[in-house]
């Protein structure tokens, strides 16, 4: 039987689509998933001009250890891989008056987008999103920035907790869905490292299920959650059976970033010169350190700032941590805290993150916490990215966030108005009853 015929379409996943008829066997995909990525799924099947890139024995692509990062898509030349693609459920949810549907916008997202309508890598394209998106039709507009806010006053707390109670050390971050995949398969026996917050996108879900859906006394069964994502794993993320508010699914549906592009492109809207507008309330405003989530190392970085002043009392002089920025593939950096030294490392990418899993087995880890980015660079290197034309691409991305940051008048996720307002009216204390319920999870082993 021909190989090519009997896998012509591996399309049984939620989050990464591989058509067999377009591939040239290139072994791009298999590379950059075996040397680094670190997961090795695809490989040569058969010998001579028979052979075809496949899952390893004959598996579809969810039967694998995949991880559904999107790499493979990042280095296919002839476009034969792709992210499943979400637009027609979110316009049919929008065509139904019954529903209303809102929508959230990741960080990466609004200085990668830009490069689809030809502008130049790290165009922050914010105002022209939010317009674009009301012209398609959304009901409301938000930014993930405010999640990603609410994620480091959890997610902080929550070391806090282990630091001074005696917690399983280091803590490990949990926002990276590709993370997530590949430490449930390669690392059951680190799964008691892992914060158990959700992720940006996960906790805005369950904030517009339940939240918002009481402040405009609408049932969350007719609210709709879309979000817009540098990532393919977020698909899978959103379609966890555990990631739900009182039984509704916190996200509705997933689109990438490439998909935003498409999106507004078939709506014929002159992106370029829309008219800007700005995120809707109540969660559109977001302080710099929410913005460098997209970025390896901001996750870190917001979560020092917050953790140093909540615990000292004090304002940071400067609040910007520089030694865990940039394109290196394991950062270090020991910062100094009540006259204690927290050594703290950040990965990107899953070959600089087994590294770190292996120093942790062998005892020979002396870290307090631990960021881990699934993809190179971190979310603005994501699978659902535009692809990357120049080698400098993912640097001016982040150069961009850092700036959005930099202009913020709110630098810490902890001085974000919005965000107590939401403790206060709503969730109570960071790291409570109510804050677990619905901002918290766990993860177990995917028995690879």
């Amino acid at each position: 039987e021909n190989i090519v015929e009997a896998h012509e379409i591996d399309d049984f996943n939620c989050s990464i689509v591989k058509d067999y008829s377009k591939c040239i066997k290139c072994g791009r995909c298999a590379e950059v998933c075996r040397e680094v990525q670190n997961v090795d799924v695809l490989a040569a099947s058969n010998r001579g001009t028979e052979y075809e890139f496949l899952p390893r024995f004959d598996r579809k692509l969810h039967e694998t250890e995949c991880v559904f990062c999107g790499q493979c898509i990042k280095v296919c030349p002839v476009g034969a891989i792709y992210e499943k693609s979400s637009i027609s459920e979110v316009l049919t949810a929008i065509d139904d008056e019954a529903l209303h549907v809102i929508v959230q916008i990741a960080p990466a997202v609004r200085v990668s987008v830009g490069e689809l309508f030809n502008l130049e890598p790290g165009s922050i394209t914010e105002g022209q999103i939010v317009s674009s998106l009301k012209r398609i039709g959304f009901d409301k507009v938000f930014d993930t920035n405010f999640s990603a806010d609410l994620t480091i006053i959890e997610e902080g707390y929550e070391l806090i907790d282990r630091i001074t109670n005696g917690g399983k050390l280091p803590m490990i971050t949990s926002c990276s869905p590709g993370w997530i995949n590949y430490v449930e398969g390669y690392g059951a026996d680190l799964l008691e490292h892992l914060s158990t917050c959700k992720s940006p996108q996960q906790m805005f879900g369950a904030m517009s299920k339940t939240y918002y859906a009481e402040k405009l006394n609408i049932h969350p069964s007719k609210i709709f959650t879309v979000s817009i994502m540098p990532c393919t794993a977020k698909k899978f993320e959103a379609n966890r059976k555990e990631m739900n508010s009182y039984g509704f699914p916190d996200v509705d549906a997933v689109l990438t970033t490439r998909e935003l592009g498409k999106l507004i492109k078939s709506q014929g809207i002159d992106f370029i010169n829309i008219e800007e507008e700005k995120f809707d309330d109540p969660f559109g405003i977001a302080s710099g350190a929410g913005a460098i989530f997209g970025a390896s190392g901001g996750v870190m970085e917001a979560a020092l700032r917050s953790v140093y002043e909540i615990l000292t009392k004090e304002e940071l002089k400067d609040v910007e941590f520089k030694a865990v920025r940039g394109m290196k593939g394991i950062k270090e950096a020991t910062v100094n805290i009540n006259g204690s030294d927290i050594k703290v490392a950040v990965a990107h990418g899953l070959g600089n993150a087994k590294i770190i899993m292996e120093e942790i087995r062998a005892g020979k880890c002396d870290y307090t916490f631990v960021e881990i980015m699934g993809c190179i660079g971190g979310c603005i290197g994501g699978g659902g990215q535009p692809i990357e034309k120049t080698q400098d691409t993912k640097q001016k991305r982040m150069d961009a966030l850092y700036a959005i940051d930099g202009g913020k008048k709110y630098r810490c996720s902890h001085k974000n108005p919005t965000i107590i307002k939401l403790y206060d009216d709503f969730l109570g204390k960071p790291n409570g009853h109510k804050a677990h319920l619905l901002l918290h999870t766990e993860y177990k082993s995917r028995n690879l």
